[in-house]
């Protein structure tokens, strides 16, 4: 039994195809199913139940998958702990965020790290909440920025700034003669959201119950558009097909035609969220938690979390 060998079975579990497997492990299909067939024959059970064009994970084999990850995440920590004893910021940082924080985040953040930490080179990544927290336990990242609240096992986090939401609809819009919005007057008409898996969604639903209630007072009235992503709904918007609630760094209403876009900011209380990092508890480069504190304050995002 190898490390090699519980790398490919903690991959195969994720991916449930042999090929995606095996290119995400940068090794041919027939070398990772060979050393699949070749653990599971040494531990005498079977891990995947290999079905037509995909497989399952066994209960016995879920439990090896499981073992498996902890085991990989064990080995990494004593390679940071070898790389502890040189400079922690001459290392490499595997940074994630989440969709409606990366691509606003990142390019301010970048010139930042390099005059922070210009020998630290960065491998950043963006994605759902739910993919990003199991990349961060199984080591594969070493720290995340997202949106509280965010609690898991061994996981330490700190806030780093709050952020409030805005409505962005288009300038002749009858919303926008309001000078304030009052986020309980939200409804569902001409309003699109995230799709299913973006926090951002299920915060915004939360902050503007209204939204759901229109929705189950008239579900064939006022039905919600989705979008892939927050630029996807601002283009819409722009286009004048609804309204949408938007992070405030994630307006964006500058880099449209004068006139075509405004925002409104909501009644207090106003909606926000709080942006924060988030890593394990085995991290052994704390250097690098202040290094990225640091740089992400000096981009000036939003006002700081009282709570930092």
């Amino acid at each position: 039994m190898t490390l090699t060998e519980l790398r490919y079975i903690v991959t195969l579990a994720r991916d449930r195809h042999f090929g995606r497997a095996a290119e995400h492990c940068h090794v041919s299909q027939p070398t990772l199913s060979i050393a699949v067939k070749k653990l599971e024959d040494e531990l005498g059970l079977v891990i995947f139940e290999r079905i037509k064009h995909s497989i399952r994970v066994t209960p016995l084999g879920q439990q090896v998958i499981d073992q498996a990850e902890k085991v990989l995440n064990e080995a990494s920590v004593i390679k940071r702990i070898a790389e502890s004893g040189k400079d922690p910021l001459n290392s490499p940082l595997r940074l994630g965020a989440i969709f409606t924080i990366g691509p606003y985040l990142f390019p301010h953040l970048i010139p930042q790290m390099q005059r922070l930490a210009p020998k630290m080179s960065l491998y950043l990544e963006e994605n759902y909440t739910a993919i990003l927290r199991k990349k961060l336990i199984s080591g594969e990242l070493d720290v995340i920025v997202i949106a509280l609240p965010f609690t898991e096992k061994e996981v330490l986090t700190k806030s780093l700034y709050d952020e409030s939401f805005v409505l962005l609809l288009p300038e002749n819009h009858p919303l926008a003669e309001n000078g304030q919005i009052d986020r309980n007057e939200i409804t569902s008409k001409q309003m699109l959201l995230l799709g299913e898996g973006h926090c951002f969604r299920d915060q915004v639903l939360k902050a503007c119950p209204g939204i759901l209630d229109s929705l189950e007072a008239e579900p064939d009235a006022s039905p919600i558009t989705e979008g892939s992503s927050l630029e996807t709904l601002r283009h819409m918007v722009a286009s004048g097909f609804g309204i949408t609630i938007l992070p405030q760094t994630a307006a964006g209403t500058q880099y449209y035609a004068e006139g075509l876009l405004t925002t409104r900011r909501f009644k207090s209380p106003t909606p926000s969220r709080t942006v924060a990092l988030a890593w394990r508890t085995s991290f052994t480069r704390p250097q690098v938690i202040d290094v990225l504190n640091q740089a992400i304050r000096a981009c000036q995002l939003s006002t700081p979390s009282d709570s930092s």
